[in-house]
């Protein structure tokens, strides 16, 4: 019995020497963060300017329906990001102040 604890005992060393000779490691290594830099405020669908409605109103959106809107500073652009809803069918649309579309 002593014999096949130590017999058990060697084979598990050996077994986690083994494991522990497999461990690769990355020298000098560079991680690299990037942050979103937009800056995204929530506003009620009854705040939007006057040209954004209207804008929505159009018929390039015709059927869509405006669920949640949020104002976005992202650099030098300011823009407003609405999400709309047709059906069962969602998406968004990047609308600026005057009521244009942005790219």
């Amino acid at each position: 019995m002593k014999k096949f604890i130590l017999a058990a005992t060697l084979a598990f060393a050996g077994f986690t020497a083994v494991q522990a000779s497999e461990v690769n490691t990355i020298k000098n290594a560079a991680i690299v963060a990037v942050q979103d830099s937009a800056v995204k405020t929530p506003v009620k669908l009854e705040e939007l300017p006057e040209p954004v409605t209207t804008a929505l109103k159009s018929d390039a959106y015709k059927g869509w329906t405006a669920t949640e809107a949020w104002s976005v500073k992202e650099g030098t652009k300011e823009y407003y990001l609405i999400n709309v809803k047709k059906e069962a069918e969602t998406g968004s649309v990047k609308i600026d102040k005057d009521g244009k579309p942005v790219q």
